[in-house]
């Protein structure tokens, strides 16, 4: 047997395996109305054709028919159906990775419901099991399975971080006991970080900190597993997602902690919150909770006193996808930004309608796909640019560097901050 024919048998052997009930009705009701192709910032920014969630769909529904559907095997031609082949492998590399942030914007707009994210999740799945996963992404997951975090952080700089950090909040606040507590037994919360706030941006940690100081928060964050990161999800790679998102949760229980508390990290909530159990098929001990919904309970509940005016100009939001559209997190960032800056503006749509930025999927650790990733943001940069916003806020940490690449590119002239920032910034600190 030839190479060709081999890989050609490998790969539908694998596509059996990994066709799911949901990827089976989503490629079953799709009824081809071209509906969804108004609701990806893609074929927005383009008005390629090929670049339409249908048309990206329908070469996974070529392998589908040849599979499932008789006429499909008994006279492929008839119907469109077709092997998965070298050359049609290669068309899914750049259409599943490269042309989908897997935003699923498409998916709220079907009037069919169906979930574009399913079917070009399985052509990624297939992908990552034959090897053929972009290989800045794949680098990434192997750095996390290798030392513990995505950027190869190690212990010893992850606690000097968290210690130079503690000094400088001490300095600002000019109370010695704004800490950061590291490894400490039966906190209420254990933080995790997305590991660039520790190699690029460690003033998020400061903020993270002086918000859970001035909280009260009984907190912690640990040495053993503190990346909020899982990028398996966006190889669809569940045996690497589940042993990621176990050292968390094994961190999580060594220090018998009630909470889990996720960096402002779109993928990383929705990896340990949504997907997690069902990677691992058993219920964690304790909750899992994105720091944008501690902050608004704490806001809430009165334990942070803020003060708007430090925060005067003009602000509007990015809605994270992972965050908003597929985890559910869309008034906890309203409810903060009403009380914590002077002037806020929606970017319309907003909220689930919300356009990707163009960073999502495991777009930014994919250099190859970088020109195709900007030409889409434009539909991002012109949502920017009619709110005349000075500040635009977000919380998610492929979102901060996606959108700063935006600002550059377009030259929009704004200020891309997390949400956090904002937060920490209005915090009246009160001594007690």
């Amino acid at each position: 047997m030839s190479d060709d024919k081999e890989l050609t048998q490998r790969a539908m052997e694998l596509f059996r395996k990994r066709l799911t009930r949901q990827a089976v009705t989503s490629l079953q009701v799709c009824v081809h109305c071209g509906q969804c192709a108004s609701a990806c910032h893609y074929y927005l920014a383009t008005e390629d054709p090929k670049m339409s969630p249908v048309y990206k769909m329908d070469r996974v529904r070529k392998v589908y028919k040849r599979t499932v559907d008789w006429l499909g095997r008994v006279a492929p031609g008839w119907v469109g159906a077709q092997d998965l082949d070298e050359e049609l492998l290669q068309e899914w590399v750049d259409l599943a990775y490269g042309a989908c942030t897997m935003c699923r914007r498409c998916w709220i707009n079907c009037p069919m419901g169906v979930d574009p994210v399913q079917i070009l999740g399985l052509a990624r799945g297939v992908l990552t099991e034959l090897g053929m996963t972009p290989k800045g992404l794949q680098a990434t997951i192997n750095v996390h399975l290798e030392h513990g975090n995505n950027m190869g952080v190690s212990e010893e700089d992850f606690v000097e971080t968290l210690k130079w950090m503690e000094e400088e909040l001490q300095a600002e606040v000019n109370d010695p006991r704004a800490v950061i507590p590291i490894n400490k037994p039966h906190a209420r919360v254990v933080y995790t970080f997305n590991p660039r706030e520790v190699k690029y941006y460690p003033y998020l940690i400061q903020a993270a900190a002086k918000i859970f100081s001035a909280a009260g928060e009984d907190w912690t964050v640990s040495t053993e597993g503190w990346d909020a990161t899982n990028y398996a999800l966006f190889a669809f790679d569940p045996q690497t997602g589940a042993q990621l998102a176990s050292r968390v949760e094994q961190a999580v229980n060594h220090l018998g902690a009630e909470a889990l508390a996720m960096a402002e990290c779109g993928h990383g909530y929705r990896a340990q919150r949504w997907e997690g159990e069902n990677w691992s098929s058993h219920r964690y001990p304790f909750r899992v909770v994105s720091f944008v919904e501690l902050m608004a309970q704490y806001i809430r509940e009165g334990r942070l006193k803020v003060d708007p005016t430090v925060n005067t100009r003009r602000v509007t939001f990015h809605d994270p996808c992972n965050q908003a559209r597929s985890g559910g997190i869309v008034e906890e960032p309203r409810f903060i930004l009403a009380r914590t800056v002077m002037d806020f503006v929606e970017m319309e749509p907003h909220g689930i309608e919300s356009f990707c930025c163009g960073g999502g999927g495991g777009m930014l650790a994919m250099t190859e796909f970088a020109k195709q990733r900007m030409a889409a943001a434009k539909t991002k940069a012109e949502q920017i640019k009619a709110t005349a916003a000075a500040i635009v806020a977000t919380s998610c940490h492929n979102c901060l560097d996606q959108l700063m690449e935006i600002n550059r590119h377009y030259k929009l002239g704004v200020k891309v901050q997390n949400l956090s920032e904002l937060v920490a910034a209005a915090i009246v600190w009160q001594k007690n």
